[in-house]
């Protein structure tokens, strides 16, 4: 048996350890988390112009969920959702700063639940939940190697000049001298298939955040096209504007590269003893001289980035384990963000950490559609004033900021949000009131300011 110690969550001996945790082989886990991919942006939940193959072949071996949520509808506070087990309202990271605010001590990472229970742990990709000399480091977060950006607004930057190894600023030489020759994601990928060769005595977990298909925000600004490719690809004929033919290019080396990494699992001989999870931070953006409409990228869904609706949070979640989840599988269990951590605590036996918002799923994750559910689903966001939603059941509600009335919607029948029926619920209505008062408290780094405040903010 084995319980959580205050502070950064060591593991204390309480009696006889399980025959079932450690006589048992446990799986190596891949998190894969897309940057700014959008529902709809993937065949295999409705995408008919941009081709996404390998991803369409992972949901056919495994299983598919369209219920499946962001921890927000922007990076930070969606990342720091995944990572901590908790929503936004109780959640340390509640949006996105500059300068970021940090993990602090007393969060408990998935890295950190995995690395105690004898897993090797690495980051690679977009982190933006800590820097250099915080608490919020990846090392200091449960994982032994990072490589990657550590701030959301250098993640930015497809050829940066320099890149984080753990604490140490590794220099791009082929980008100092204002060529752009080294492109940030190809070299993730390089590094990541370089860490599965060397490690495949241990059980591992690997946490991917690519930044695939965020948009360059100030190249965007300053050329009209801020999605940054080093090549169209198979679109480079296509009679599309420019960024559009780039969002289309990163699809497809999103797509292309969580191909390369199923094959090398395949390859090395551990494809039936991975658990590879792909989902998106958020909804699809429209930055960068992208817009989500030219490729329908939230299909029937209303909203994009930075919204509350659906088509701000609900994104994709795919999950292949051969011989462990049955293939072709699609579920329509409501879940989110905040339930990874406990669901992959449980899959290795041992116990979350105390206090968060999160359920273990991991019946759902294989094929049990009797799993507990939610009472309701909660978040938060301040970017455009103090907004709120929450879905309950088939019930979603929204209150945006500035306006005292509440938003409801029947997703059951009304996916796209289209018919606000709060009138005709009242009752509803009240116990979702309740829900906002009850499911958060006050973050001194995310005050909610009157609206008035938020104006003379703006």
């Amino acid at each position: 048996m084995l319980g959580w110690l205050s502070g950064k969550g060591c593991w204390i001996v309480l009696g006889t350890f399980s025959v079932a945790l450690w006589g048992a082989e446990r799986p190596n886990i891949v998190l894969i988390v897309a940057d700014d991919l959008g529902w709809a942006d993937l065949g295999c939940y409705g995408q008919k112009t941009l081709r996404t193959p390998h991803l369409d072949r992972m949901a056919e071996e495994g299983i598919r969920f369209t219920n499946f949520y962001a921890g927000s509808t922007v990076c930070a506070p969606s990342r720091c959702a995944l990572m901590t087990g908790k929503h936004t309202g109780h959640a340390t990271v509640r949006g996105n700063r500059n300068p970021e605010v940090p993990l602090r001590p007393d969060d408990v990472t998935i890295g950190e639940v995995l690395k105690q229970a004898g897993y090797d742990t690495a980051a690679f990709g977009k982190w933006g939940l800590g820097g250099v000399m915080t608490w919020g480091h990846p090392n200091l977060q449960g994982f032994d190697y990072f490589f990657g950006y550590l701030n959301h607004w250098h993640a930015h930057a497809y050829y940066p000049q320099h890149l984080w190894e753990n604490s140490i600023e590794r220099m791009i030489l082929e980008n100092l001298t204002g060529f752009k020759r080294v492109y940030s994601h190809e070299l993730f990928v390089e590094r990541i298939l370089q860490y599965l060769e060397k490690h495949t005595e241990r059980p591992f977990f690997l946490y991917i955040a690519f930044t695939l298909p965020h948009a360059n925000n100030e190249l965007g600004k300053a050329t009209g096209d801020g999605m940054e490719v080093p090549g169209y690809g198979s679109y480079a004929r296509m009679d599309w504007p420019r960024p559009e033919r780039g969002f289309a290019a990163m699809i497809e080396m999103l797509d292309r590269d969580v191909g390369r990494i199923l094959a090398k699992l395949k390859e090395l001989g551990l494809d039936k003893s991975t658990l590879v999870l792909f989902t998106s931070d958020n909804g699809p953006h429209s930055e960068g001289g992208h817009r989500a409409e030219f490729f329908d990228s939230n299909g029937p869904l209303r909203g994009i980035k930075r919204d509350l609706y659906e088509g701000g949070i609900r994104v994709p979640l795919i999950a292949r384990w051969p011989g462990r989840i049955r293939p072709d599988q699609v579920s329509d269990h409501v879940w989110a963000f905040w339930d990874l951590l406990p669901t992959l605590a449980e899959l290795v036996g041992v116990p979350a950490p105390e206090g968060i918002d999160g359920l273990s799923m991991l019946g759902a994750l294989l094929g049990d559609r009797s799993v507990r559910q939610h009472d309701f689903l909660y978040w938060e966001f301040f970017e455009r004033g103090f907004e709120q939603a929450v879905r309950m059941g088939y019930w979603k509600a929204i209150k945006r900021a500035g306006e005292g009335t509440i938003e409801l919607y029947n997703l059951q029948t009304d996916i796209g949000e289209q018919n606000n029926v709060a009138s005709e619920h009242p009752e509803v209505v009240k116990q979702v009131e309740a829900i906002l008062r009850l499911a958060r408290r006050d973050s001194p780094e995310f005050p909610v300011l009157p609206p008035m405040a938020v104006q003379r903010a703006r």
